[in-house]
């Protein structure tokens, strides 16, 4: 039976909170690491790291791996679009902004995917989602600072993690395309193993790690972390939310992990929470509320509900 996209199964509700916390987390545990690593280096091992966690499970539920290099070209794809190119530009952007601000242009990920769904025909750019964008970039726009940096290299940073809510756009689109009949766990670990492949070449040539002095303990708990936590099993998480309770309402989990992840990083990391951050996070959560349409239908639903009782 399909998920009903209008309606959160209960049990989810819950799920949806976790799932904040494990991607919310993912920026802590990279601000964490990067003082230890550079960026592209932790990008593999969280790729790699998270793979090998998942392997034990394909073989649990009997999945078999892809046949010959046809078979592995979508995960390919997939894992250069909504890992490799993200995962690198979200973590060398948090080297220049801190890490609740990453997290809150990793929020604008549903906005580029409306757009970039419409531009190729996916789906129709209906006028509230029109409106949404306009707020979810009025909220980028707030984020930024109008006219003025706060610290050195501010505008790379940010752009950079605006350029990975972008490529997430596009592999959203890609994963329609190439992988309806992939299982999810399927999906999650092959795409993962082809990351590894491609982080392995892209951090060796750029970063060579091998030279690098050996990490501290702190450094190899956030990688972990970010392995364990924030990639492997919050994949799992989120495609049992997906089979449940549809694509649409797993998205609504981008409101809270702004949230989750400036806390994360003030809390621990000691970095400042400014009113520009708690305001834009303010917009960008009513874009994707209007995007997702359903407080739109509440005045109707409030006025037949009254109507009813009436009766």
């Amino acid at each position: 039976m399909p998920p009903n996209d209008n309606r959160i199964e209960a049990r989810d509700w819950s799920l949806l909170a976790v799932l904040s916390v494990l991607w919310g987390g993912s920026f802590f545990f990279n601000g964490a690491a990067l003082r230890g690593l550079p960026p592209l280096t932790l990008v593999f091992l969280r790729v790699a790291l998270g793979a090998a966690i998942l392997l034990p499970l394909l073989r649990m539920q009997g999945i078999g791996f892809p046949k010959g290099a046809a078979g592995w070209k979508p995960f390919v794809a997939i894992g250069l679009l909504n890992n490799v190119i993200p995962f690198s530009l979200i973590v060398i952007g948090q080297t220049l902004i801190p890490s609740g601000l990453a997290s809150i242009l990793n929020a604008t990920t549903p906005l580029f995917t409306v757009m970039v769904m419409a531009a190729a025909g996916e789906e129709a750019l209906q006028m509230r989602r029109v409106i949404g964008v306009a707020l979810g970039l009025l909220g980028v726009i707030i984020l930024r600072g109008w006219g003025f940096e706060t610290r050195p290299g501010q505008g790379l940073g940010i752009l950079l993690c605006l350029g990975g809510a972008l490529s997430y756009g596009f592999a959203a689109l890609a994963a329609r395309r190439l992988l309806k009949d992939s299982p999810p766990l399927g999906t999650a670990a092959f795409q993962l193993m082809a990351s590894t492949v491609m982080m392995a070449v892209v951090g060796g040539v750029v970063e060579q790690p091998w030279r690098l002095p050996t990490p501290g303990v702190a450094t190899w708990l956030a990688v972990l972390g970010l392995a364990g936590l924030s990639t492997a099993l919050a994949y799992i998480v989120f495609f049992q939310i997906l089979r449940r309770s549809g694509a649409t309402n797993v998205m609504l989990v981008t409101l809270l992990i702004p949230v989750t992840a400036i806390l994360l990083g003030s809390l621990v990391l000691g970095e400042p929470i400014s009113l520009r951050e708690i305001a834009g996070a303010i917009i960008i959560a009513s874009a994707l509320l209007v995007i997702d349409g359903r407080v739109l239908n509440l005045p109707r639903w409030l006025s037949s509900s009254v109507s009813f009782r009436g009766k």
